[in-house]
């Protein structure tokens, strides 16, 4: 079964619409208190939402590897909630360079992590903050509950939401979707669709993985959504947050 990224391919795309769409969660959430997630950030091209991703310091935004879209410069937004609100305050940065992991496989999704340089320091604020990663390799636990949150689509057939979204969801096993070993799993009630690619697992106050793919639908998945372990690939993101 192949694996589906959680790409939103029709941002790139100028003539569609772009509707609030903020009745339901991402899969089953609610909308989230504004700016209780200061650490989100809306990864855009030509001013429409592409990815999800988060702030791990001043200068470096995480985000998954399949963002990435050739000669196509992406603008971090970050300190927003609605993103149709112009005038809530949201600060925006141009990209300096793209890290991605140089074992990114794109077909398998395999090692599907990047680090986006930012071409200058984000002043933090009350709306504007880093989000914690682990430092140290390790597993989450089966049967933990986790938090997702993103601007994505609403459903297969429903639209993207201007204002941020989030759902809690239960880690389980990935059902030999994990052979690497970098991989966490987890499923609904709560999911993630597309558009939210690139945006934090959280358990508690720490991002310990990366949206990556679902199998199937959104809102029939035909195995549990994919998240790229964050402790797992240690070494390569402080070899890249150390170059600064």
């Amino acid at each position: 079964m192949a694996l589906i990224s959680l790409l939103l391919l029709t941002a790139l795309l100028p003539n569609l619409s772009h509707s609030a769409g903020v009745d339901v969660g991402i899969i089953n959430g609610t909308e989230a208190k504004p700016h209780s997630r200061p650490y989100m950030v809306s990864l855009q091209v030509n001013g429409r939402h592409l990815c999800g991703g988060f702030l791990v310091s001043q200068r470096f935004v995480m985000t998954a590897a399949h963002c990435y879209i050739r000669n196509s410069g992406i603008t971090a937004v970050l300190g927003a909630h609605d993103l149709s609100d112009e005038g809530e305050g949201a600060l925006r940065r141009e990209v300096e360079t793209y890290h991605i992991h140089p074992n990114y496989i794109e077909p398998t999704l395999d090692n599907d992590i990047m680090l986006l340089k930012l071409k200058e320091r984000v002043p933090l604020s009350r709306t504007i903050r880093t989000i914690r990663i682990p430092n140290t390799k390790k597993n989450i636990p089966i049967g933990t509950i986790c938090s997702v949150a993103g601007w994505g689509k609403t459903g297969d057939s429903k639209p993207t939401s201007n204002r941020l979204m989030e759902t809690s969801v239960r880690v389980t096993d990935c059902n030999g979707y994990d052979a690497l070993k970098q991989r966490v799993c987890a499923v609904h009630p709560g999911g993630i669709c597309f558009g939210d690619s690139g945006g934090p697992l959280l358990f508690k106050n720490t991002a310990v993985g990366i949206d990556s793919f679902i199998v199937g639908k959104c809102e029939e998945p035909l195995s549990p959504n994919g998240f790229v372990n964050i402790s797992a690939f240690l070494p390569w993101i402080r070899s890249v947050l150390d170059r600064v």
